[in-house]
């Protein structure tokens, strides 16, 4: 496979802060990046050498912006993938939109899921207008309701725990595609981020242990403090599914890990992730040089551990009183900082995120504990 080497352009599709660590990233390896985004003045386009503003749907504004690129990837998932299948003759497109299709749309994903026998939470569909009732007592109670297409950081979810909450879930879905999921009473949620090359080189970096809060991430542990069986199996799912699904670029595969040590796939996201960003500065390789090293065909980038690390995202809630304190953290040897550009701050929205680094993760996270309730206003 001919590598695209440096010196040529990479179009990537979505312009948030992930495309804008993508974009640093290709640039410091000496690539040209244009980004295509319907939004003007985005985070990943101040840093990029093009910024292209139209709507995915918009088929001669995406062809021309292909025409210009030696290889196209994606910074969000759910840019619609109808569209791609105009391009894919033009230029390189990495994944292929066929693993958008599939990861995109909760159902699709869980039925690909089953199909290859990866293990994860009992399920079941119900279409629009269907029986949203018959479908929960299917999984049994409790469960989980989510719509079927573009969801993350938990929209369009609801938990259901008994059957007086049934009524009002079927209120709430009414006339939406939906899938039910068991709920799962888990010891804690891990991911394994997995990068894979046109030659079908693997890379999983280290498995992360997350912790959220209102279904947004909030800390990021690698090591994640898990049985060395349970990073090993969520390693090796990790790899199986970037093979079966034909990968190549970067994945993020999110898992539940049971009580009695079993790991469920969750969620799969074929771009960067946001329980990734430990990579930047504890990493030998960042998953944004990987992705861009993926989609290249370049040789695949060590990713070994350089520290114990936690990463704390930083959401608009730490304006609420004004500029955050930004001393708290630039005055600490071990964090590190990064903010995404964005102009407005809002509760929920990513801004930025932090790193921490100590001897080992307990350390590592009491002190990203005590920086992150420093740093409001």
């Amino acid at each position: 496979m001919r590598m695209i080497l440096p010196g040529k352009t990479i179009g990537v599709l979505g312009g948030g802060q992930l495309g804008r660590m993508l974009a640093q990233a290709a640039a410091r390896l000496g690539y040209r990046v244009h980004i295509y985004e319907p939004a003007a003045h985005c985070p990943a386009g101040a840093v990029a050498h093009k910024e292209i503003n139209a709507p995915y749907e918009d088929t001669a504004a995406l062809t021309a912006f292909a025409k210009e690129c030696d290889v196209v990837t994606y910074e969000f998932e759910n840019v619609p993938a109808a569209p791609l299948q105009a391009i894919e003759t033009i230029t390189r497109l990495r994944p292929h939109w066929s693993v958008l299709a599939t990861t995109q749309n909760r159902a699709r994903e869980k039925r690909w899921l089953r199909d290859n026998k990866f293990p994860q939470a009992k399920f079941a569909e119900v279409a629009a207008g269907g029986d949203l009732a018959a479908g929960l007592r299917e999984v049994g109670l409790p469960c989980v309701v989510k719509t079927a297409d573009f969801g993350y950081d938990g929209k369009g979810q609801l938990k259901v725990m008994s059957e007086a909450e049934i009524p009002a879930a079927a209120q709430k879905f009414a006339g939406q595609p939906v899938v039910i999921e068991q709920f799962i009473d888990f010891a804690c949620e891990v991911s394994a981020i997995v990068a894979r090359s046109p030659n079908a080189a693997v890379r999983v970096f280290p498995v992360a242990e997350n912790i959220h809060a209102n279904h947004i991430l909030d800390f990021s542990i690698v090591p994640a403090r898990v049985a060395p069986a349970v990073a090993a199996a969520a390693e090796k799912l990790a790899r199986l599914i970037a093979e079966k699904i034909d990968l190549v670029g970067v994945m993020g595969v999110e898992y539940f890990v049971t009580k009695t040590g079993a790991v469920l796939v969750n969620e799969l996201a074929p771009r960067t992730h946001n329980s990734g960003h430990w990579t930047l500065d504890a990493c030998m390789t960042s998953q944004f040089e990987q992705q861009v090293r993926a989609i290249c065909g370049l040789p695949l980038g060590a990713v070994t551990l350089l520290s114990p690390v936690v990463m704390v995202n930083i959401l608009g809630d730490a304006w609420a009183n004004g500029e955050p304190r930004w001393d708290t953290l630039l005055a600490q040897p071990n964090v590190r900082l990064h903010l995404y550009g964005k102009a407005e701050a809002r509760p929920g929205r990513k801004m930025g995120h932090f790193t921490v680094t100590a001897r080992d993760a307990d350390m590592a996270l009491e002190l990203a504990r005590k920086y992150q309730a420093r740093l409001p206003g």
